[in-house]
């Protein structure tokens, strides 16, 4: 099958990885779509975990206002180099997690950032609501890890679907950003503010 340059194109829109990347993987599948996409996203998350664990001690702080003046967002992301920090792309992911931030109200960054004792109040809850709903005991287990799921999709802001596109999480989109710069990239803080509420920094987003 022939690979044109729309089809280059369409891969690398939906990937973020290279040309050169987005021709070999059409490729090696025949110019199966899918799979060449299914390819790429497990090498840039192969990428992003070589990545992890280097230090990204550069990068910008991004401010974000929504038209109106009601809502602000304050936003601390890091990268390995200045090099990096000054691309235009990663300014426009920093720019699209502030906007995002502003319309979704994540309440913590990761998974990892939610307190112990918060995460078994959500378990106790959603068990005794699927049980008063007249769930089967044996499933509702099951009931309780798909709310959970359901709820950090709500509010912890690697794990919500991205405001500009709802098929692509947060996290998605910053390991594309690190398989494409090839360096670690991290949210390290943010802050939303809504004028009349008071706000404190997310739990977990402080270092």
């Amino acid at each position: 099958m022939e690979i044109t340059a729309q089809m280059v194109k369409e891969l690398r829109e939906a990937t973020g990885a290279s040309v050169l990347s987005c021709k070999q993987a059409l490729e090696q599948f025949g110019g199966d779509f899918e799979q060449a996409k299914t390819y790429l996203a497990e090498k840039g998350l192969a990428t992003a975990r070589k990545k992890a664990g280097r230090a990204a001690n550069e990068g910008i702080i991004e401010t974000y206002q929504h038209p109106g003046g009601r809502i602000g967002v304050m936003l601390e992301l890091n990268c390995e180099t200045d090099f990096v920090s000054s691309t235009e792309m990663f300014k426009n992911l920093a720019h699209d997690l502030a906007l995002h931030i502003a319309f979704a109200n994540p309440k913590y960054i990761r998974i990892e950032d939610i307190p112990a004792e918060v995460i078994e109040e959500r378990r106790a809850y959603y068990a005794s609501e699927a049980k008063a709903e007249g769930k089967p005991d044996h499933i509702i287990d099951r009931i309780v890890e798909g709310r959970l799921e359901k709820w950090y999709a709500d509010t912890v802001l690697l794990e919500q679907p991205f405001v500009k596109d709802g098929d692509q999480k947060i996290n998605d989109l910053i390991i594309q950003a690190i398989a494409q710069l090839k360096e670690n990239i991290v949210v390290s803080r943010f802050a939303r503010f809504e004028l009349g509420e008071a706000t404190l920094p997310p739990e977990g987003g402080e270092e």
